[in-house]
Protein backbone atom coordinates (compact mmCIF):
# COMPACT_ATOMS: atom_id res chain seq x y z
CA UNK A 1 0.00 0.00 0.00
CA UNK A 2 1.33 3.57 -0.62
CA UNK A 3 2.76 5.59 1.95
CA UNK A 4 0.37 8.83 2.89
CA UNK A 5 -0.05 11.46 5.02
CA UNK A 6 -2.16 15.05 5.74
CA UNK A 7 -0.83 17.71 6.36
CA UNK A 8 -3.54 20.11 7.88
CA UNK A 9 -6.28 18.55 9.94
CA UNK A 10 -8.96 20.49 10.16
CA UNK A 11 -12.63 19.60 9.17
CA UNK A 12 -11.61 19.09 5.47
CA UNK A 13 -8.21 17.30 6.30
CA UNK A 14 -9.70 14.97 8.81
CA UNK A 15 -11.98 13.48 6.06
CA UNK A 16 -8.72 12.71 4.14
CA UNK A 17 -7.07 11.23 7.26
CA UNK A 18 -10.21 8.92 7.84
CA UNK A 19 -10.14 7.56 4.64
CA UNK A 20 -6.49 7.14 3.48
CA UNK A 21 -6.42 5.22 7.20
CA UNK A 22 -8.62 2.98 5.12
CA UNK A 23 -7.55 3.11 1.60
CA UNK A 24 -3.42 3.25 2.63
CA UNK A 25 -0.51 2.75 4.55
CA UNK A 26 -1.78 6.07 6.65
CA UNK A 27 2.00 7.02 8.08
CA UNK A 28 1.12 10.08 10.40
CA UNK A 29 -0.38 13.98 10.05
CA UNK A 30 1.01 16.97 10.28
CA UNK A 31 -0.97 20.55 12.05
CA UNK A 32 -0.01 23.52 14.11
CA UNK A 33 -2.47 22.75 16.76
CA UNK A 34 -0.65 19.77 17.92
CA UNK A 35 -3.29 18.77 20.66
CA UNK A 36 -5.89 18.91 17.95
CA UNK A 37 -3.35 17.01 16.07
CA UNK A 38 -2.99 14.22 19.09
CA UNK A 39 -6.59 13.98 18.83
CA UNK A 40 -7.21 13.35 15.58
CA UNK A 41 -4.13 10.91 15.43
CA UNK A 42 -5.93 9.00 18.69
CA UNK A 43 -9.57 8.46 16.48
CA UNK A 44 -7.43 7.15 13.51
CA UNK A 45 -4.77 5.21 14.97
CA UNK A 46 -1.91 7.07 13.43
CA UNK A 47 1.42 9.10 14.15
CA UNK A 48 1.89 12.74 14.86
CA UNK A 49 4.63 14.71 13.53
CA UNK A 50 5.73 17.83 15.18
CA UNK A 51 7.58 19.19 11.55
CA UNK A 52 6.06 19.35 8.28
CA UNK A 53 9.79 18.39 6.42
CA UNK A 54 9.59 15.16 8.82
CA UNK A 55 6.15 14.08 7.46
CA UNK A 56 7.09 14.43 3.96
CA UNK A 57 10.46 12.19 4.39
CA UNK A 58 8.27 9.59 5.65
CA UNK A 59 5.38 9.06 2.88
CA UNK A 60 4.98 8.99 -1.06
CA UNK A 61 2.26 10.69 -1.69
CA UNK A 62 -0.12 13.11 0.81
CA UNK A 63 -2.85 15.45 1.29
CA UNK A 64 -2.58 19.12 1.77
CA UNK A 65 -5.50 20.93 3.50
CA UNK A 66 -4.32 23.53 5.11
CA UNK A 67 -5.63 27.43 4.56
CA UNK A 68 -4.79 28.38 1.25
CA UNK A 69 -2.47 31.34 2.72
CA UNK A 70 0.10 28.50 3.16
CA UNK A 71 -0.52 25.64 0.34
CA UNK A 72 2.39 26.93 -2.06
CA UNK A 73 5.20 26.45 0.77
CA UNK A 74 3.65 23.40 1.89
CA UNK A 75 3.31 21.62 -1.58
CA UNK A 76 6.79 23.38 -3.10
CA UNK A 77 8.21 21.68 -0.01
CA UNK A 78 7.05 17.88 -1.07
CA UNK A 79 7.57 18.06 -4.70
CA UNK A 80 11.08 19.43 -3.65
CA UNK A 81 11.18 16.36 -2.12
CA UNK A 82 10.11 14.04 -4.93
CA UNK A 83 6.21 13.69 -3.12
CA UNK A 84 2.89 13.24 -5.20
CA UNK A 85 0.64 15.72 -3.74
CA UNK A 86 -2.95 16.40 -3.80
CA UNK A 87 -3.78 19.97 -3.15
CA UNK A 88 -7.43 20.97 -1.82
CA UNK A 89 -8.72 24.14 -3.89
CA UNK A 90 -7.61 26.45 -4.26
CA UNK A 91 -4.41 25.70 -5.18
CA UNK A 92 -3.31 28.94 -4.31
CA UNK A 93 -4.58 32.28 -3.95
CA UNK A 94 -2.24 33.03 -6.65
CA UNK A 95 -2.69 31.18 -10.15
CA UNK A 96 1.19 32.62 -11.01
CA UNK A 97 2.55 30.68 -7.95
CA UNK A 98 0.82 27.56 -9.11
CA UNK A 99 2.07 27.36 -12.14
CA UNK A 100 5.29 27.07 -10.27
CA UNK A 101 3.94 23.95 -8.25
CA UNK A 102 3.01 22.89 -11.90
CA UNK A 103 6.31 22.94 -13.01
CA UNK A 104 8.22 21.71 -9.79
CA UNK A 105 5.94 18.72 -10.10
CA UNK A 106 6.90 17.72 -14.01
CA UNK A 107 10.49 18.60 -13.14
CA UNK A 108 10.05 15.96 -10.45
CA UNK A 109 8.18 13.53 -12.39
CA UNK A 110 5.37 13.41 -9.65
CA UNK A 111 1.66 13.26 -9.60
CA UNK A 112 0.36 17.01 -8.80
CA UNK A 113 -3.99 16.72 -8.56
CA UNK A 114 -6.30 19.43 -7.16
CA UNK A 115 -8.78 18.62 -4.86
CA UNK A 116 -12.40 19.26 -6.29
CA UNK A 117 -14.08 16.93 -4.53
CA UNK A 118 -17.67 17.39 -7.04
CA UNK A 119 -15.92 16.00 -9.98
CA UNK A 120 -16.18 12.47 -8.07
CA UNK A 121 -20.33 13.08 -7.52
CA UNK A 122 -22.03 10.39 -8.63
CA UNK A 123 -24.21 12.86 -10.04
CA UNK A 124 -21.92 14.64 -11.97
CA UNK A 125 -20.56 11.46 -13.42
CA UNK A 126 -23.88 10.40 -14.83
CA UNK A 127 -24.77 13.43 -16.22
CA UNK A 128 -21.70 13.96 -18.18
CA UNK A 129 -21.60 10.11 -19.60
CA UNK A 130 -25.52 10.80 -20.32
CA UNK A 131 -25.09 14.41 -22.28
CA UNK A 132 -22.03 12.76 -24.18
CA UNK A 133 -24.56 9.81 -25.32
CA UNK A 134 -27.15 12.32 -26.53
CA UNK A 135 -29.75 11.52 -24.13
CA UNK A 136 -30.63 14.94 -23.12
CA UNK A 137 -29.55 16.13 -26.65
CA UNK A 138 -27.83 19.55 -27.05
CA UNK A 139 -26.77 21.39 -23.75
CA UNK A 140 -27.71 24.83 -23.73
CA UNK A 141 -27.41 26.65 -20.14
CA UNK A 142 -25.83 25.23 -17.07
CA UNK A 143 -26.80 27.14 -13.88
CA UNK A 144 -25.72 26.01 -10.27
CA UNK A 145 -26.23 27.36 -6.87
CA UNK A 146 -23.95 26.57 -3.98
CA UNK A 147 -24.87 28.85 -0.90
CA UNK A 148 -25.07 28.56 2.61
CA UNK A 149 -23.63 30.13 5.85
CA UNK A 150 -20.44 31.34 6.47
CA UNK A 151 -18.25 29.13 7.29
CA UNK A 152 -16.03 30.31 10.08
CA UNK A 153 -12.72 28.04 9.54
CA UNK A 154 -12.20 30.32 5.85
CA UNK A 155 -10.39 32.91 6.75
CA UNK A 156 -8.46 33.98 3.77
CA UNK A 157 -10.38 33.94 0.67
CA UNK A 158 -13.51 34.81 -0.96
CA UNK A 159 -16.71 33.18 -1.54
CA UNK A 160 -15.83 32.68 -5.42
CA UNK A 161 -12.64 30.81 -4.49
CA UNK A 162 -14.01 28.89 -1.81
CA UNK A 163 -17.56 28.16 -3.15
CA UNK A 164 -17.82 29.10 -6.69
CA UNK A 165 -14.08 27.23 -7.97
CA UNK A 166 -16.43 24.27 -7.49
CA UNK A 167 -19.09 25.21 -9.57
CA UNK A 168 -16.79 26.44 -12.16
CA UNK A 169 -14.62 23.29 -12.51
CA UNK A 170 -17.92 20.68 -12.54
CA UNK A 171 -19.30 23.10 -16.03
CA UNK A 172 -15.99 22.89 -17.60
CA UNK A 173 -15.78 19.17 -16.99
CA UNK A 174 -18.82 18.20 -17.96
CA UNK A 175 -19.28 20.76 -21.15
CA UNK A 176 -15.30 19.33 -22.57
CA UNK A 177 -14.60 23.11 -22.67
CA UNK A 178 -13.11 26.39 -21.22
CA UNK A 179 -14.78 29.44 -19.78
CA UNK A 180 -13.39 32.23 -22.35
CA UNK A 181 -15.23 35.35 -20.60
CA UNK A 182 -16.68 36.00 -17.27
CA UNK A 183 -19.32 38.71 -15.71
CA UNK A 184 -19.69 39.14 -12.13
CA UNK A 185 -21.72 41.06 -9.75
CA UNK A 186 -21.70 40.93 -6.19
CA UNK A 187 -20.03 41.87 -2.99
CA UNK A 188 -19.29 42.42 0.34
CA UNK A 189 -22.38 42.05 2.83
CA UNK A 190 -21.34 40.36 5.97
CA UNK A 191 -17.71 39.99 5.19
CA UNK A 192 -14.79 43.24 5.54
CA UNK A 193 -12.28 41.49 3.89
CA UNK A 194 -13.18 39.51 1.08
CA UNK A 195 -16.34 39.12 -1.08
CA UNK A 196 -19.39 37.55 0.39
CA UNK A 197 -21.97 36.42 -2.47
CA UNK A 198 -21.59 36.85 -6.13
CA UNK A 199 -23.68 36.14 -9.33
CA UNK A 200 -21.30 35.25 -12.52
CA UNK A 201 -22.36 34.71 -15.69
CA UNK A 202 -19.81 32.75 -17.95
CA UNK A 203 -19.06 32.32 -21.61
CA UNK A 204 -17.84 29.03 -23.12
CA UNK A 205 -15.83 28.25 -26.07
CA UNK A 206 -18.56 25.30 -27.00
CA UNK A 207 -21.01 28.26 -27.60
CA UNK A 208 -23.38 27.26 -23.73
CA UNK A 209 -24.02 29.83 -21.50
CA UNK A 210 -22.84 28.89 -17.61
CA UNK A 211 -24.38 30.74 -14.89
CA UNK A 212 -22.81 30.19 -11.14
CA UNK A 213 -24.92 31.67 -8.05
CA UNK A 214 -22.86 31.92 -4.96
CA UNK A 215 -22.62 33.13 -1.38
CA UNK A 216 -22.07 33.18 2.44
CA UNK A 217 -25.66 34.38 3.43
CA UNK A 218 -28.33 31.58 3.11
CA UNK A 219 -28.98 29.84 6.49
CA UNK A 220 -29.71 26.44 4.54
CA UNK A 221 -27.32 25.13 2.88
CA UNK A 222 -28.04 24.14 -1.60
CA UNK A 223 -25.65 22.24 -3.61
CA UNK A 224 -27.64 22.15 -6.90
CA UNK A 225 -27.11 22.33 -10.91
CA UNK A 226 -29.61 22.37 -13.14
CA UNK A 227 -29.43 22.50 -17.40
CA UNK A 228 -31.50 22.94 -19.97
CA UNK A 229 -31.05 20.77 -22.86
CA UNK A 230 -32.92 20.56 -26.50
CA UNK A 231 -34.54 17.16 -25.07
CA UNK A 232 -35.42 17.98 -21.38
CA UNK A 233 -34.71 19.69 -18.36
CA UNK A 234 -31.89 18.19 -15.78
CA UNK A 235 -31.58 19.16 -12.43
CA UNK A 236 -28.68 17.59 -9.88
CA UNK A 237 -28.66 17.13 -6.55
CA UNK A 238 -25.04 16.89 -4.96
CA UNK A 239 -26.28 16.34 -1.34
CA UNK A 240 -28.76 13.81 -2.37
CA UNK A 241 -27.15 12.92 -5.25
CA UNK A 242 -30.29 13.03 -7.12
CA UNK A 243 -30.56 13.56 -10.91
CA UNK A 244 -33.95 14.59 -11.90
CA UNK A 245 -35.17 14.76 -15.87
CA UNK A 246 -38.05 16.43 -17.07
CA UNK A 247 -39.54 16.21 -20.47
CA UNK A 248 -42.62 17.35 -22.82
CA UNK A 249 -44.07 17.17 -25.82
CA UNK A 250 -46.20 19.88 -27.47
CA UNK A 251 -49.11 19.03 -29.90
CA UNK A 252 -48.63 20.48 -33.69
CA UNK A 253 -48.96 24.25 -34.02
CA UNK A 254 -52.45 25.81 -34.26
CA UNK A 255 -51.82 29.39 -34.71
CA UNK A 256 -55.73 30.33 -33.21
CA UNK A 257 -54.68 28.03 -30.03
CA UNK A 258 -53.24 31.07 -27.87
CA UNK A 259 -52.62 27.99 -25.06
CA UNK A 260 -51.25 25.11 -26.15
CA UNK A 261 -50.87 22.49 -23.67
CA UNK A 262 -47.99 19.85 -23.15
CA UNK A 263 -49.33 16.58 -25.04
CA UNK A 264 -47.20 15.01 -22.37
CA UNK A 265 -44.72 16.04 -19.50
CA UNK A 266 -42.91 13.75 -18.01
CA UNK A 267 -40.47 13.62 -15.11
CA UNK A 268 -37.60 10.86 -14.70
CA UNK A 269 -35.38 10.16 -11.49
CA UNK A 270 -32.60 8.44 -12.75
CA UNK A 271 -31.34 5.87 -10.00
CA UNK A 272 -27.64 6.02 -9.27
CA UNK A 273 -25.51 4.32 -6.62
CA UNK A 274 -24.74 6.75 -3.66
CA UNK A 275 -20.57 6.75 -3.37
CA UNK A 276 -18.80 8.68 -1.43
CA UNK A 277 -17.15 11.85 -3.44
CA UNK A 278 -14.08 12.25 -1.45
CA UNK A 279 -13.29 8.56 -0.96
CA UNK A 280 -13.45 7.98 -5.18
CA UNK A 281 -10.99 11.17 -5.46
CA UNK A 282 -8.58 9.65 -3.47
CA UNK A 283 -8.69 6.38 -5.06
CA UNK A 284 -8.09 7.87 -8.38
CA UNK A 285 -4.95 10.08 -6.92
CA UNK A 286 -3.37 7.12 -5.30
CA UNK A 287 -4.38 5.45 -8.50
CA UNK A 288 -2.74 7.98 -10.06
CA UNK A 289 0.76 7.73 -8.44
CA UNK A 290 0.58 4.00 -8.30
CA UNK A 291 0.61 3.95 -11.93
CA UNK A 292 2.73 7.05 -12.88
CA UNK A 293 -0.74 8.48 -14.62
CA UNK A 294 -2.49 11.41 -15.10
CA UNK A 295 -5.41 12.44 -12.06
CA UNK A 296 -8.92 13.10 -13.02
CA UNK A 297 -8.26 16.28 -11.85
CA UNK A 298 -5.39 17.32 -13.47
CA UNK A 299 -2.99 20.74 -12.20
CA UNK A 300 -3.92 21.88 -15.64
CA UNK A 301 -7.44 21.80 -14.32
CA UNK A 302 -6.99 23.62 -11.04
CA UNK A 303 -4.73 26.22 -12.83
CA UNK A 304 -7.71 27.15 -15.19
CA UNK A 305 -10.34 27.40 -12.30
CA UNK A 306 -8.42 29.35 -10.30
CA UNK A 307 -7.92 31.98 -13.58
CA UNK A 308 -11.79 31.97 -13.99
CA UNK A 309 -11.76 32.97 -9.87
CA UNK A 310 -9.57 35.69 -10.40
CA UNK A 311 -11.09 36.95 -13.48
CA UNK A 312 -14.64 36.35 -11.64
CA UNK A 313 -13.35 38.80 -9.03
CA UNK A 314 -11.85 41.23 -10.92
CA UNK A 315 -15.05 41.21 -12.70
CA UNK A 316 -16.92 41.91 -9.32
CA UNK A 317 -14.28 44.82 -8.52
CA UNK A 318 -14.52 46.44 -12.06
CA UNK A 319 -18.01 45.84 -12.92
CA UNK A 320 -17.50 44.51 -16.57
CA UNK A 321 -17.10 41.40 -18.36
CA UNK A 322 -13.21 40.19 -18.01
CA UNK A 323 -11.66 37.72 -21.09
CA UNK A 324 -9.71 35.01 -20.04
CA UNK A 325 -6.64 33.96 -21.56
CA UNK A 326 -5.92 30.84 -22.44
Amino acid sequence: MIRTGVIGVGYMGQNHVRIYSEISDLVGIYDVDIDHSRAVARRFGTQVFEKTEDLIRKVEALSICTPTADHFDSALMALKAGKSVLLEKPFTGDSRKASLLANEAEKQGVVLAGGFVERFNPVVSAAKEALEVGRFGKLISISSRRVSSFPSRIRDVGVIMDLAIHDIDVIRYITSSEIIGVFGMGGKFANDRFEDYANLLLELECGVTGHVETNWLTPMKVRKVSMTCSKGYVQLDYIDQMLEVSSSEIREIDPGNLFQVPLEFDVRRLSLKKEEPLKRELEDFLAAVKSSGKPKVTVQDAIMDLKVCEAAIRSVREKRKIEIAH
